[in-house]
C-alpha cells in the first residue's frame, strides 16, 4: 500500500467541502434570517498560495452560501460549486472538464454527502471532527477540526513535499 507521504507527490488538485471543513459547521442566523459563517484566515492564506502556485483548487458544497462564494472568490478560487446535492456528478464533470485524473486529487470533507466521491480520489482526507464513516475511508485524518486550520495543514503538507511551500510566490500579494 502506497504511503500517505508518497501520495502527496502526485497531488495537482485540492477539492474541499465548505461546511465542516472550510468552516466549523456553525451557521449564525440573525433575527432577520441572514446567515453567516466563519472562515479561518490561515486556511485562506494556504488556499490563495495553492492557487498562485498553479494547483487546481475547487469547492463543492450543498450549501448555497453567498458568503462562501465571496470568500473563496476573493482568494482566487474560481471553481466554486454551491447548491450541489449530487457531489459525485459535479466531481466527475469538474475532473473531466479540467483533464484531471482522480488519482491526483486531494479531497477533504467531513460528512456523509461526500462519502462516495471520496472513494474515487487518490487522497481522501478529513478534519479531526469528521463523521466516523468518513474517517474510516480516509488516507489521512487531520488532528485539526474543521474550520480551525485543517485545510492549511493538508495544503502545507502537499506543498512542502513538492517543494512549493515558501517559495517566491508565497510573498507576492
Amino acid at each position: 500500500m502506497e504511503s500517505f507521504l508518497t501520495k502527496l507527490n502526485d497531488i495537482t488538485t485540492f477539492i474541499f467541502d465548505v461546511d465542516g471543513v472550510l468552516t466549523d459547521g456553525s451557521v449564525f442566523v440573525t433575527e432577520t434570517g441572514v446567515q453567516s459563517r466563519s472562515f479561518n484566515i490561515k486556511d485562506g492564506y494556504a488556499l490563495q498560495l495553492a492557487v498562485k502556485s498553479g494547483y487546481n483548487v475547487a469547492a463543492i458544497s450543498g450549501s448555497r452560501s453567498k458568503s462562501a462564494l465571496y470568500r473563496l472568490n476573493s482568494l482566487g478560487i474560481k471553481d466554486v460549486y454551491l447548491g450541489t446535492h449530487t457531489k459525485i456528478d459535479r466531481f466527475k464533470l469538474y475532473t473531466s472538464e479540467k483533464g484531471i485524473h482522480p488519482s491526483r486529487v486531494l479531497y477533504m470533507a467531513d460528512d456523509i454527502p461526500d462519502l462516495e466521491t471520496m472513494k474515487m480520489v487518490g487522497l481522501p482526507v478529513c478534519p479531526a471532527d469528521a463523521a466516523e464513516e468518513i474517517k474510516a475511508i480516509c488516507s489521512y485524518v487531520s488532528p485539526i477540526p474543521g474550520g480551525k486550520g485543517c485545510v492549511r495543514e493538508v495544503i502545507e503538507k502537499v506543498m512542502k513535499v513538492q517543494g512549493t511551500w515558501m517559495n517566491e510566490k508565497a510573498y507576492s500579494w
